[in-house]
């Protein structure tokens, strides 16, 4: 899990991971990107002490973006989901909540609820990841229960449904808490 950086970074990289999901030039930014001396440049004066964790997300973003192919702009849900996968199992769980909520705001019933249970979780993992345990541990417990018995576009959620209550009592307990692979 890696932490987010200050809003108006997390949200300008988020904007350059996304859209390399779909433009090969936002691709070889966030490779150069990777370089925490080409980080620096990228920020303003005041924010050079996020040039290492920016260029930590830059690199996990990257890695999981490494090889596969470019899609178009408005991916369908079942694109989405890939894509929410490999950056969930990166560590890039803001991310995976930006993939996912054009899909849920669009969407209705068992979708919508199944929707909002995985960007819960990814949330969750990334409150975690910032240190926020109790936020965490309430959005984790929040998804399990949504995930409960559903599947979307022939994923089975259980699984992951069972491992986000488990990572919640875990966090309770005190205990380090690792998270699961995204359902595929």
């Amino acid at each position: 899990m890696i932490p987010t950086l200050p809003l108006r970074l997390r949200n300008r990289l988020a904007e350059t991971i996304l859209a390399a999901l779909h433009d090969a030039a936002a691709r070889r930014e966030l490779a150069a990107l990777s370089a925490p001396e080409a980080a620096a440049r990228w920020l303003g004066a005041d924010e050079a002490r996020w040039a290492a964790p920016l260029a930590e997300r830059a690199r996990g973003a990257c890695a999981a973006l490494a090889g596969r192919p470019l899609h178009g702009s408005r991916a369908e849900l079942a694109q989405a989901l890939e894509d929410a996968a490999v950056l969930f199992d990166a560590g890039l769980h803001f991310e995976v909540h930006e993939v996912l909520e054009p899909h849920w705001a669009t969407s209705g019933g068992d979708t919508r609820e199944a929707l909002q249970g995985l960007i819960q979780a990814a949330v969750g993992f990334q409150h975690l990841a910032n240190g926020n345990v109790a936020g965490a541990r309430s959005l984790l417990i929040d998804a399990g229960g949504r995930l409960h018995g559903r599947t979307l576009l022939g994923r089975d959620l259980e699984p992951f449904a069972r491992a986000a209550g488990q990572a919640a009592a875990r966090i309770a307990a005190g205990q380090t808490v690792s998270a699961p692979a995204f359902p595929r």
